[in-house]
């Protein structure tokens, strides 16, 4: 049951706040007067998308929220489990939120807390069924009237129909995996030389990710191999001349026979020669490694020219194959795999096989139950539909369910093995015929009042009517307030409508008109009861406050 619906800045609405009670609630208002907002602010609880320019002009941004009383045993369900963790224990109600703001960002919230538009979904579909004022029109497609015989049949038979489904799409995806593989034989040969071409290719060179940069340093040095040699030889010269006279080393060695005649005479000479002594050693150490590095600068003939070609050679491996050495190395990896597969396609395909041959056999079974459940439920739906149709005044209505073939994938339908076409004949003693060629306007109105009644009714959620009585008038249309209060009496029913003979039925009345304050158009909300609720009905019989044949004709309906 939802208790309150608060909106804030939606369309034309500034500020509403609905107080809804148990059973028929009805919904009225000048056409044009915003009643569609009111509708589609349910359809935002509900997870639904925010249209355009939603956002009433001049404000930031809108707000939806319902509070709904909390249903047993709500997050018992295991499609709920996991959102039911994430909220506080103990609330009797169940506070949904919608935020959309002028430049068409959402929120969601649930208890106060964000979620997600799956959230809402998920929470909204158990919580309200909504019938808009154009549901009727696609009760003339094929899908819906199937999706109306297995919503019948009940919330088993639709997960047996999910189960299904995926079974189908798993035949699906393996047949296409299948011809995949046919077509790619023609090719086999052609596709195991490139692979085993390319993995040869990588597998000679061996690319180490790790190696790079030590061959590109050993490059560059190679590259300034005489520069290098002449400095290296310079700096040995400065330090050890190949005469052997003068020098760095000379010139400390020199330093170092001065004060070795007064050695032990005064500790701080002591020390200087010990530091002098040292960098004599460094010196001899320096110059003998200078020695051996222009020695070996050009030691390895042709070793450039090599380092060249494996570099070249890595660097084309990289543009072929996704530009670094560790894509070069997945691609061999994947050539491994292919080659493996493209060498083993006839046990591939024997083995696929298999598998589509095990994934249509659990298909048809699942086919075989769906059919079974739909052909038991039909006769049943078509005496709950003549004796709904008989309290909506169409006496001698009545309804057939016809199967046919499927006609997408053989034997097999996306929905099971045959389809479904409702067949109504809206009086007695005509021949039945297609529902989208027998039914007027207001008879499909009444055709989906009377299925909707026998879905949603027992799902326990508010049934919210979108001027589902569209196209009624006269006699009718009490019928259908009548019918609209006898589910209001098995559970709560919004309906916005623009009947009197509806509005009088309920038993919580709004009205909803628009006015121009401050040169800006916004719509109100206003619960009516008493003399408010006979000017409104008055209203709604097209005649004026004044006219007292009208106001009696409100009272007696009110009355009745």
């Amino acid at each position: 049951m939802l208790h309150e619906l608060r909106i804030e800045n939606l369309l034309l609405i500034e500020r509403a706040e609905l107080r809804l009670g148990p059973g028929l609630n009805a919904i009225t208002g000048e056409t044009g007067a915003g009643k569609t907002v009111l509708a589609h602010s349910l359809d935002l609880l509900m997870g639904g998308r925010a249209r355009a320019q939603i956002v009433r002009p001049g404000a930031e941004e809108a707000y939806v929220e319902g509070v709904f009383a909390m249903p047993d045993g709500l997050f018992d369900d295991p499609d709920l489990a996991e959102l039911g963790e994430r909220l506080p224990e103990g609330s009797d109600e169940l506070v949904l939120a919608r935020r959309v703001t002028a430049g068409g960002r959402t929120a969601a919230y649930v208890q106060g807390r964000s979620a997600n538009v799956g959230d809402l979904k998920a929470l909204g579909s158990r919580l309200l069924a909504f019938f808009g004022q154009h549901e009727h029109r696609r009760l003339t497609l094929g899908s819906a009237q199937l999706d109306v015989l297995d919503g019948f049949i009940g919330p088993a038979h639709l997960e047996l129909r999910e189960r299904y489904r995926a079974a189908h799409a798993n035949v699906r995806a393996l047949r296409r995996e299948a011809e995949e593989l046919r077509e790619r034989e023609g090719a086999r040969e052609r596709d195991l030389d490139l692979m085993r071409f390319e993995l040869e290719e990588i597998e000679a060179l061996e690319p180490d990710p790790e190696e790079l940069g030590d061959l590109a340093s050993e490059r560059e040095r190679l590259r300034h191999a005489e520069s290098l040699r002449a400095a290296a030889g310079g700096a040995l010269e400065a330090l050890a001349p190949a005469d052997g006279e003068g020098g760095a080393t000379g010139g400390v060695a020199a330093a170092e026979g001065a004060l070795s005649g007064v050695a032990s005479v005064d500790p701080a000479l002591d020390h200087l020669a010990e530091r002098i002594g040292g960098a004599a050693l460094e010196l001899a150490d320096v110059a003998a490694e200078l020695r051996t590095y222009v020695e070996a600068v050009d030691a390895e003939p042709g070793r450039l020219e090599s380092l060249e070609e494996r570099l070249a050679a890595i660097e084309r491996l990289e543009r072929k194959h996704g530009g670094s050495v560790d894509a070069v190395l997945a691609h061999a990896e994947r050539c491994r795999e292919e080659i493996e597969r493209l060498e083993n396609t006839e046990e591939l395909a024997a083995d696929l096989e298999a598998r589509i041959g095990e994934a249509a056999a659990e298909r048809a079974a699942l086919a075989d139950e769906l059919t079974a459940a739909r052909r038991a439920a039909a006769p049943r739906l078509e005496r709950a539909v003549a004796d709904a149709l008989a309290g909506l005044a169409m006496d001698g209505a009545r309804l057939e369910v016809a199967f046919g073939p499927p006609g997408s994938d053989g034997d097999f339908g996306s929905s099971g093995a045959e389809t479904v076409e409702l067949l109504v004949a809206t009086n007695a003693g005509m021949p039945v015929s297609p529902l989208r060629d027998a039914a007027s306007g207001g008879e499909l109105s009444r055709i989906m009042l009377a299925l909707s009644s026998l879905g949603g009714a027992a799902t326990g959620a508010t049934l919210v009517f979108d001027e589902i009585d569209a196209g009624v008038g006269g006699t009718t249309a009490r019928a259908v307030g009548e019918r609209l209060r006898e589910l209001g009496e098995a559970g709560q029913v919004l309906c916005i409508t623009h009947l009197p003979q509806v509005a009088s039925m309920a038993s919580t009345n709004f009205t909803i008109a628009k006015r121009t304050v401050r040169g800006a158009t916004e719509a109100t909300v206003e619960r009516v009861a008493g003399d408010t609720l006979l000017a409104e009905i008055v209203r709604m019989l097209g005649a004026k406050s004044d006219d007292e044949a009208a106001s009696r004709h409100a009272r007696e309906l009110l009355a009745a």
